[in-house]
Order: structure tokens, then sequence, then C-alpha cells
């Protein structure tokens, strides 16, 4: 008993040394995976520079194809404004859209517009269902993506025909244009069509991925020969690399919300992180349900129990757990010295008369003392403790 009594007097509450070894373990887990994602950001960063861009020698740039035009008499410009894009369209020029997706609808219908009437050639380079409609009315991107990356012709285009099999898997297209050339099908749908203008010699040509215009592509399969014709067929290519500073983006029919201006990597990035923090909070979460016993291997000693709980009330603020565990245990130890048995030391009725019959005391004072309400506070607790150990002492004082 007086090892329960002087047991609130020990401080539950942890050092800096226990927090920081509890907190270690997910503290370093949050550190790799910032500096991973950081590592990772670098290196795609480093991996993405300049793709596309016919001045970059990188793995991704376009260097070596727009070189080969070169040699072919093919000059090549490349733009970064809808403006200069849409001013550069006429029948002796190839506009080559770089990444349609990034356009705003405002910016695809411009663009359209600009080039529908050239009687000059549009490559579109992987355009998704959110620009193709627009850019192609009448042509519709698949959701489900080519299986292969390499695919042969299928068709009767000439120059789909010379080159041979070539990388174009990827974004796989239908349309409803009777007269399209579908090339480089992949289970029946095109990653490449070519669109006849309604009059005119001009034509559109989406192509599913740009794998032909990339450096480190350019000579595997037909990709050089496919590239060379589709962007040869004019003295003058246009290359048109939108960029998100172009002022011609800030249209008011534009209703893109700041979650559309994330690439998709950042917003599957931050998913996996919530997933993450929501798995930690359940493992760290604390357990529902009551306490379960469990029977220890080894002997305990008492007082380490007894401490264990303490800390455990203590720390869940459970003062009246606690004050019912001292009083339960008090009347079970002070019924069988009364006389009184032990299944019936939690009656008042039976325990009172008996423990007053020894005492001589006030009963409504026992009553209070072993049946009353929980303490108030940490300093009720530690006196109603010690008031039950000096009553358990009196009643075994011979």
């Amino acid at each position: 008993m007086t090892t329960e009594a002087t047991l609130p007097s020990t401080s539950a509450s942890p050092t800096a040394r226990q927090v920081w070894t509890r907190a270690r373990g997910i503290a370093l887990a949050l550190v790799l995976l910032l500096v991973g994602a950081i590592a990772i950001a670098v290196i795609r960063s480093d991996a993405r520079h300049g793709e596309l861009d016919p001045r970059s020698a990188d793995p991704n740039g376009s260097r070596a194809v727009a070189e080969l035009l070169a040699d072919r008499g093919v000059d090549t410009r490349v733009v970064t404004t809808l403006d200069e894009a849409a001013a550069a369209t006429g029948p002796d020029t190839t506009l080559l859209v770089a990444v349609p997706d990034l356009l705003s609808r405002s910016q695809q219908s411009r663009l359209h517009n600009a080039f529908a009437d050239s009687d000059g050639r549009t490559v579109l380079v992987a355009p998704g269902s959110a620009s193709v409609e627009r850019l192609a009315p009448g042509v519709t991107a698949d959701p489900a993506t080519s299986l292969d990356s390499t695919l042969s012709p299928d068709c009767d285009l000439p120059a789909a025909r010379r080159a041979g099999t070539a990388d174009t898997g990827g974004v796989r297209y239908t349309t409803t244009h009777l007269d399209a050339d579908k090339c480089y099908t992949s289970e029946r749908l095109a990653t490449l069509l070519r669109l006849p203008a309604p009059t005119g010699d001009g034509d559109t040509v989406v192509l599913g991925a740009p794998d032909i215009l990339l450096n480190d592509r350019l000579d595997k399969q037909g990709n050089a020969s496919l590239a060379l014709q589709l962007l040869g067929s004019r003295p003058h290519l246009v290359w048109y690399l939108p960029s998100l500073s172009d002022t011609s983006a800030t249209g008011t029919d534009d209703e893109r919300s700041f979650f559309d201006l994330l690439p998709s990597g950042w917003l599957w990035g931050t998913l996996q992180l919530f997933v993450a923090a929501a798995l930690a909070a359940l493992w760290r979460a604390r357990r529902l349900g009551p306490l379960v016993p469990e029977k220890l291997p080894v002997a305990i000693r008492a007082s380490e129990t007894a401490e264990g709980r303490a800390r455990l009330y203590r720390k869940a603020d459970a003062r009246d757990r606690a004050a019912n565990a001292l009083r339960s245990t008090t009347r079970t130890r002070l019924a069988p010295l009364t006389g009184v048995p032990v299944t019936q030391a939690h009656t008042p009725e039976v325990l009172l008369p008996a423990l007053s019959a020894h005492l001589h005391g006030d009963g409504q004072d026992l009553r209070t003392l072993l049946f009353g309400p929980p303490p108030s506070d940490d300093a009720a607790l530690i006196a109603l403790a010690d008031q039950l150990d000096a009553l358990e002492r009196e009643v075994r004082r011979p």
C-alpha cells in the first residue's frame, strides 16, 4: 500500500532524451525522404534539360535532327510564344508544336485557327486528350497508351513505308476523318495520323510519341528517316516550344486551377506523402480498447509493475481509474480483517458497519474515503492514497 501511495510523486513526463529516442526513427525517415526527393528532382531536372529543344545536344534534346535537316536545306527556327508561332505559318513552313498539352484552351484555339488554312504542315508531338481535340478536331486520344514502343507502319503513307519500323508507340488515337492516314497501329489504334486539310495542300500530323525526334533515339529503327520526311517536306521549320512565360496564356476564358499548372509528378508525389503520413499515424496512434492481461514469461517485481501502471494512468490523466484501483485494493485487504467476506468487500452496507466497529469513527467519512468520487487533481489523489494507507495501518494495529 505504501508503494502505491508514493507512486504519483514519480515524474512521468518524458525527458528530452526520451523524446529524441522515440522520435529519431521518424525524423530520420523524413530526412531520408526529403533528401531522396531533392536528389530525384535534381537528377530528373538534369535529365530533362532541353527536352525536344533543337538547340540541345542532351540525350532528350533534338539538335541531331535539326542538323540533319540543315544538311538537306531546311532551316529551323525556334519560337516560344504563340504570336510568333501563329505568324510563322505558311505554305512553305512546317510548324512543330513540341508540347501541345502546355497550351491553354484559348492558345490551342488560336493556334488551330492560325494553321488551319495556311496550306503548311503542322506536327503535333504527343498531344493528349486535353489538347488534341482542339488542335486536330475529329481526333480523340485513347486513355490507354501503346504497350510497344517500336511499331510497323501498316499504312500507305509513303513516308511511313520508306521509314519502316519506328519508335512511335505512345499515345494512341482514333479519328472520324475518313481520308486520314492511320499508321503505326497498336491494337488497331494509330500512333501516327496524317490529316489532309479540307482545301489546299496543307495537312496535320499527330505523332503519339516524341522518340523519333530525340538525340539518343534518332539512330534507332527508322526514326531518322521518318523524322526527316515529316519535318523536311517544306523548306522552313518553325519549332514551337510552349512557355509558361508566354503572356498569351493569361486569357480570361481559361479556367485552369492551381493544380492544373502543377506537373502530374508533383501531384502523385504529394498523394504518396499523404498516404505515408496516414500509415505512420496509424502505426504510432494510441490503440483503442481495454488493456488485455498477459502472462509474463518472467517474474516482475511488484514495485515495477505498480510504477508502470501508475505511469500509464499519469500519461492518460486517468485519476478516476487510479483512485478506483487504490480503493478497490484497500477494500479487498480490509474485508478479511473486519470479518467481511471478500465477495462483499465492495458493498458499502456490509463493509462500512463492520469497519466502523473496529475504528469507532465516523461512518460518513469512511464512505467518502472508500466509495467517494474521484479526486479532482493530482494533489487530491496523493492525499487519498495517504488516507487509505493510514486507514489500513489503523485497522491492522492490535
